[in-house]
């Protein structure tokens, strides 16, 4: 099966700063390209950091309240004041968290679900920036149709994977949603059956309808 990768999916064109980029400058930036957030690199554009809109708000709600109603908010241990911040490097979070260009959409996913990120910069083998990667990137492999998804299903995984003829299973797609009916032999083939249908780009669930059999019947196909 060929499984959809970061470099598949990245935004290759990635509009970055630089250290001692401005506030202002970085506000006309996101404004500009009506993005949330951008890299900060380096003069050998490895990534240093991201800076982000609530970074920027960051700044803005440590400002005094002009009314004087409201109490002024204290930065937080070792931070620098929110005032004081007037730079990308002043700014932004850093380490950056990153992907890999080879990784495949669920080591991808898993990093922004754990680490809470909602982009990834994609740096090569020198740990320079090539590309970044968004959620909505990662979503876009569940806009594949379902035709592609049953072909790849029949061909890559029945056929070429587990060695089944495609007249034993009966596959349908619908909206993503895949359901799997016939028999399989042996038995303990069909949690196999289902864990490769599930995993295929695109799949948004599986339900199963397979039956197994324990022995293989005369002039059925044995599986290896």
């Amino acid at each position: 099966m060929q499984h959809r990768t970061v470099h598949d999916l990245m935004t290759r064109a990635v509009v970055r700063v630089h250290r001692d980029t401005g506030f202002k400058k970085i506000a006309e930036i996101l404004a500009e390209y009506d993005i949330t957030a951008l890299p900060v690199v380096d003069d050998d554009e490895h990534p240093v950091g991201v800076v982000s809109e609530a970074d920027l708000l960051g700044k803005q709600a440590g400002q005094p309240d002009p009314s004087g109603l409201m109490p002024a908010r204290e930065p937080r241990p070792g931070s620098r004041p929110p005032g004081e911040a007037a730079r990308a490097d002043e700014l932004m979070t850093s380490p950056p968290v990153v992907a890999r260009p080879e990784w495949n959409v669920v080591e991808a996913a898993r990093l922004m679900a754990d680490r809470q990120v909602k982009r990834l910069p994609v740096v090569n083998e020198a740990d320079r920036l090539v590309g970044i990667l968004s959620r909505s990137d990662l979503l876009r492999v569940f806009l594949r149709r379902d035709d592609a998804i049953r072909e790849e299903i029949v061909r890559d995984v029945l056929e070429r994977t587990l060695g089944l003829a495609a007249r034993q299973l009966a596959v349908e797609v619908q909206d993503g949603c895949v359901t799997l009916s016939g028999e399989v032999a042996p038995v303990h083939l069909v949690p196999v059956v289902e864990r490769l249908c599930q995993s295929v780009d695109g799949v948004v669930k599986v339900r199963s309808r397979l039956t197994g059999r324990s022995e293989t019947a005369p002039g059925a196909a044995v599986l290896p």
